[in-house]
């Protein structure tokens, strides 16, 4: 399906990220992976490499500079970029009283202001290729536990930033973004911290599909959404979560 296509994943070497970079490469696409955890992304180059072209690129995503990198590293090794998936997002769970303005300030640079400027210097390759961007949001942005205000705000954020690049970019680079609810990701964890999901029934039916997401749910619709079949969707925000949102919930 996307031969010749060439995919950034931040956040590509565990959970939603590997399962939407795996996609890409099954799907024929050379995939950048980024992300911080270096052990994380040696494992998925080694265990990933015989599908298709992939490099890893370490990077927490902190600097200008080194978000400028990974679109010259991807530009160099592959001579364009046809989708961006920002999906690297730091998650706390912190009293506001005692959440610093430097913990608040970090998880808005990496889940929100690393995003921007992704798109921001992806985007005269994207134009010219005609290619996509997938933020990777939340249903947070929509409702939230005590004690996750950053990360809220910056998830909704995202949403936002999402319709507001599809009107600035588009009609050559379509943008839209993807909420994701309860998804399981023990087993796509690097081997050190992988494990077998286990849910309860009561885990299960807070659903009302009866389970819990899965990576694949996620990276599947990722692919449709890059794809020419999606040609006229932009500025969309997909809430994937099961039905879990919808369901009123009495104690």
């Amino acid at each position: 399906m996307f031969s010749d296509k060439v995919a950034i994943v931040t956040g590509g070497a565990q959970g939603i990220g590997r399962a939407i970079v795996e996609h890409f490469l099954k799907n024929k696409a050379a995939v950048v992976v980024v992300d911080a955890d270096e052990e994380a992304g040696k494992e998925t180059i080694n265990e990933l490499h015989s599908f298709g072209k992939i490099i890893f690129l370490h990077t927490d995503l902190s600097t200008e500079t080194e978000i400028q990198k990974i679109i010259d590293m991807t530009v160099k090794n592959f001579n364009r970029v046809d989708f961006v998936v920002n999906n690297a997002g730091i998650f706390l769970k912190k009293a506001m009283e005692e959440l610093t303005l430097f913990e608040w300030n970090n998880i808005i640079r990496t889940n929100l202001t690393a995003p921007f400027l992704l798109a921001k210097y992806a985007a005269p390759f994207l134009k010219h290729s005609h290619g996509a961007i997938v933020n990777i949001a939340s249903t947070r942005a929509k409702m939230s536990e005590p004690h996750t205000e950053a990360y809220a705000a910056s998830k909704g954020g995202m949403v936002a930033l999402t319709h507001a690049l599809a009107i600035s970019l588009g009609p050559d680079v379509r943008v839209n973004s993807i909420s994701p609810g309860w998804i399981e990701t023990v087993d796509w964890k690097k081997k050190s911290q992988r494990g077998m999901p286990h849910h309860t029934q009561a885990d299960l039916m807070q659903h009302p599909v009866g389970r819990v997401g899965k990576p694949e749910d996620i990276a599947a619709l990722v692919g449709y959404l890059v794809s020419p079949q999606a040609s006229f969707i932009t500025g969309e925000n997909f809430v994937i979560d099961g039905g879990m949102t919808h369901k009123m919930i009495y104690v």
